[in-house]
């Protein structure tokens, strides 16, 4: 019994004390998002910390996960300054685009590629808030003609059409001829019929 008084004391005063308990971070994205083939997309990536943040502690880190087989993979990290990698498929692809003090730790991938598409997965900690779920966007890169590939399209397309009209108004003047002459005929032989009184 007086072990129990003694723990309910020790708790009440814990309390009484303002000592908080430390909270989850809470990381927010967009889930999913699509990017053209080629342009720079930005993965953006909130957070809500229950303490007071810490430039030198804070630490964002992004990872990466293809959609077919293989590892995962650093993309970024950002501890007072920003580390891109120094190797890998998003070597001199990855910048910085956050704001800690504002609770954002967007980054952008420059040119991305096919080899993108997977889910990129953002995790910040601000100690002693260092649990709570990470973060993911699940990236689609989508294929885009360029300029001159759908101007050369867009003439092929156009082109054909242009032949298919002219062939339709040649057939269909050739035919108009063959009606008008025939008529024609048709005409000459009927008068010949009336001027000629021996057809009778």
């Amino acid at each position: 019994m007086c072990v129990n008084r003694l723990q309910l004391l020790v708790l009440f005063g814990l309390a009484a004390s303002g000592l908080r308990l430390v909270r989850g971070m809470h990381v927010y994205t967009s889930g999913e998002q699509e990017a053209v083939n080629g342009t720079d997309v930005r993965l953006k990536c909130t957070f809500e910390s229950k303490e007071n943040i810490n430039p030198a502690q804070l630490t964002v880190s992004w990872t990466f996960r293809p959609l077919g087989p293989g590892h995962d993979e650093s993309v970024f990290f950002y501890q007072e300054k920003a580390y891109p990698p120094g190797e890998g498929r998003f070597r001199k692809k990855a910048v910085w685009a956050g704001d800690i003090m504002a609770g954002d730790a967007s980054i952008i991938i420059r040119e991305v590629k096919f080899t993108f598409n997977g889910t990129f997965t953002c995790q910040v900690k601000n100690p002693p808030d260092v649990h709570g779920h990470p973060g993911t966007v699940k990236l689609t890169v989508v294929y885009s003609a360029s300029f001159s590939e759908i101007v050369v399209v867009a003439g092929i397309i156009l082109g054909a059409i242009a032949i298919i009209m002219v062939v339709m108004i040649l057939v269909l003047s050739i035919r108009r001829c063959r009606r008008q002459r025939h008529h024609e005929r048709d005409s000459e032989y009927s008068q010949r019929e009336r001027k000629d009184p021996t057809m009778w």
